[in-house]
């Protein structure tokens, strides 16, 4: 594991930048972590444990986000303690291989996920909780390197280039587990037409189940470039030095925020936005599983088609970035996430837009319906501005921050993205269990992107 000759933040002294192949190696991090949140979170596994493994639709899409509320809150807590221990020790990929680890054991856990397994669930939940900890961890100390790597007015086209990449990623990781590996049940065959790989069996759902395990080997294979080859930040003080340090420095940075209220006002509404996003990805899958009843192959499909609408938004959304600054992308962003979110409560199985439509047919053809295509184009929007918002929003905050206490704000950056993540998984949790309704549960996500665009117009660049 290399390290920077020059840190980052250090007065008086010209910035010396690493080659391209480490930030190549760097890029590579969100393409090992991705499929955690293609395959798991979005499009194969939530999807499954709602529909085969809990009860039904509705009581899953439930625990789903009472266990992600969960992980939100021991994220929201630890976040900014951890990125101040991390900018006293200095060293980031330590913390990122100690996360990396949890992300695989949690995602590997998720194979013992047998449909209809009530009593596995808890230890299931407490599995994708763990392993949604260790990624969402792993990426506030890989997100942290960002400003060692390049020049401040190249920094939105590396981050809008790492979630491009991380997207082709989810892509390629969606493609191998419905080509080859899950298999329609009741024809036994893949995506492409196949039996299932190593023997899989399409009964028992070991196709999606698989995703778990393949998510943590993903994860080890492409992540090793980062730790060969990126030079990571120099060994500043002993954990037990750096945990005093680091303490005082977040007591400090909390008591400096409310006069800082340009980036007050970006980490409060970052905080709003977020959640609405994240929930939205973590829940579509499962809501067009129980609104048209599509399986894994077609929920992943799906997901194949938002991931590359994805790939070409987070590409576009760098340059623009570096071009009319992160603050407009993201504005632009909510905005289109909002619109889409409207329709896509306006869309049921037999009428899109209050127009009648013919319902979905039983073993059909693929998005044969108008519904389902309708549903289609309002998610590649929503893949197409989420890419972007999220590159724009850590772009922005790098753009903002003390660069010698960047880990500690992207700590911050974290708790306001987790701070109140549980709060849209639960009250989605709460009013679908109280309605029976999946739309119900999905309308409250609009209150998160008004909210959110209301308060990014308080920020200042």
């Amino acid at each position: 594991m290399t390290v920077t000759a020059i840190e980052a933040g250090d007065p008086g002294v010209q910035q010396a930048y690493p080659p391209r192949s480490a930030v190549i190696s760097w890029i590579f991090f969100d393409w090992a972590a991705q499929p955690y949140f293609t395959l798991i979170t979005t499009f194969v596994f939530a999807p499954y444990f709602a529909t085969h493994v809990a009860t039904d639709p509705a009581s899953g899409q439930a625990l789903w986000g009472f266990a992600t509320a969960a992980a939100g809150i021991a994220i929201a807590l630890l976040s900014p303690v951890l990125g101040a221990i991390a900018d006293a020790t200095g060293r980031r990929k330590p913390w990122i291989a100690a996360f990396g680890a949890m992300l695989v054991i949690g995602a590997s856990l998720m194979w013992f996920g047998r449909p209809g397994d009530e009593a596995g669930i808890p230890a299931l939940l407490i599995a994708y909780c763990l392993a949604t900890i260790g990624v969402e961890f792993a990426t506030v100390f890989n997100n942290a390197m960002m400003p060692t790597l390049v020049p401040p007015d190249r920094i939105g086209r590396l981050s809008g280039t790492g979630w491009a990449t991380g997207y082709i990623g989810g892509i390629l990781s969606l493609i191998l587990v419905l080509g080859f590996l899950a298999a329609n049940p009741e024809t036994g065959r893949t995506l492409f037409g196949l039996t299932p790989l190593f023997g899989l069996d399409p009964v028992s759902h070991q196709g999606d189940r698989i995703s778990g395990p393949l998510t943590g080997v993903w994860f080890i294979i492409f992540v090793l470039p980062m730790f060969l080859l990126t030079p990571d930040y120099p060994a500043r003080s002993r954990l037990r030095a750096a945990l005093r340090t680091g303490l005082s420095e977040l007591k400090q940075t909390l008591s400096e925020l409310p006069k800082q209220k340009s980036l007050a006002a970006f980490l409060l509404a970052n905080m709003i936005y977020t959640d609405g996003l994240v929930s939205l990805f973590a829940f579509g899958g499962i809501y067009a599983a129980g609104t048209f009843g599509w399986n894994t192959i077609e929920i992943g499909t799906f997901g194949i088609i938002l991931a590359i609408a994805g790939t070409f938004g987070g590409w576009l959304g760098g340059k623009l970035d570096d071009t009319i600054g992160p603050k407009r992308v993201i504005a632009g962003s909510i905005t289109i996430l909002l619109a889409a979110i409207v329709a896509i409560l306006l869309v049921n199985k037999d009428s899109v837009l209050f127009v009648s439509v013919a319902p979905p047919v039983p073993g059909g053809a693929l998005f044969a319906s108008a519904a389902e295509r309708a549903y289609l184009i309002l998610g590649c929007c929503i893949g197409a501005v989420g890419a972007p918002l999220q590159a724009a929003s850590r772009s922005l905050l790098i753009r903002m921050a003390p660069r010698d206490r960047v880990a500690q704000y992207f700590g911050l950056f974290a708790l306001t993205g987790k701070v109140t993540s549980f709060i849209g998984p639960l009250l989605i949790g709460i009013v679908t269990a109280a309605t029976a309704s999946q739309k119900s549960g999905m309308a409250t996500l609009v209150l998160f992107f008004v909210t959110g665009l209301v308060l990014l117009a308080r920020v200042k660049e």
